[in-house]
């Protein structure tokens, strides 16, 4: 059984769970990556109307759920009643959305939660609490957000948990133009005391600059990358994790391309 205290590399995390063979950021994901002996797993998460902490990516529940109402504006009952599953297939109908403590006992022993905050800071109460109920080591959770201010309070406030800053890098088309100055990206991730990024694997994401980082002693993520080749190419520049829709997959094919190394 893959067990990330042993991990030091080449980590492969499902993205929301094992998403492309069952519904998004769902138990039924989140279980069946654990299932297939996934080393981690990333969810998002976001605050709903009367406070509670549920496991939703998109702002709106129209793409998943067919209702076009803003996460926070419903509570946690109204969004129960949307079915999460069914355009996944009628296998998975009837697919509700979860809570951050559900899923959290599902995590076992050994493995790693990756959870990337959609909510703004006064999700923080909240998620703090919920992080203290749950039964998991520190080395099992980790934090990560495009809110350069919000995983930064996030690391001040729970300085424990490794807490990364997602980059859309060249995602963007904004940035094609005007490429972001990695020499302030470093010194922000420092100031701040993040433990390191986790980037959209673009052309951006060159050898340079995974060097940069790495010399910089920060960790590297990336996301999201479905293709072995691809995966193992960034590896072997120097990344540290790789974020998949295909966890099971990408783990299996990326051992086969590259035995000489291990895939957690």
């Amino acid at each position: 059984m893959t067990d990330i205290n042993t991990q030091s590399k080449r980590l492969i995390i499902a993205h929301r769970g094992e998403s492309f063979d069952a519904p998004e950021n769902t138990l039924e994901a989140i279980q069946l990556a654990w299932k297939r002996d996934a080393a981690a797993v990333e969810i998002d998460i976001q605050l709903s109307l009367d406070n509670q902490i549920v496991v939703f990516h998109d702002l709106t529940t129209k793409r998943i759920g067919g209702r076009n109402k803003k996460v926070k504006k419903q509570t946690l009952s109204e969004l129960r009643e949307l079915d999460v599953g069914i355009h996944k297939g009628d296998n998975w109908k009837n697919t509700t959305i979860p809570t951050l403590s559900e899923v959290l006992e599902t995590v076992p022993g050994g493995k790693k939660i990756i959870i990337e905050i959609k909510s703004a800071a006064e999700i923080i109460p909240f998620l703090k609490s919920e992080i203290r109920s749950s039964k998991l080591k520190k080395e099992q959770i980790e934090f990560i957000s495009f809110n350069l201010p919000l995983i930064a309070e996030i690391k001040k406030t729970m300085p424990q948990y490794k807490s990364l800053w997602l980059l859309n890098l060249d995602y963007l088309w904004i940035n094609r133009i005007f490429p972001p100055n990695l020499k302030s990206i470093v010194y922000k991730t420092k100031k701040y005391k993040l433990d390191g990024l986790n980037v959209f694997a673009g052309t951006m994401l060159t050898p340079a600059f995974a060097k940069t980082i790495i010399n910089s002693k920060l960790l590297l993520y990336t996301w999201t990358v479905n293709d072995p080749q691809r995966a193992t190419y960034l590896f072997n520049i120097g990344v540290d994790a790789v974020t998949t829709d295909k966890a099971s997959f990408l783990k299996e094919e990326c051992m086969a391309i590259d035995a000489k190394n291990v895939y957690f």
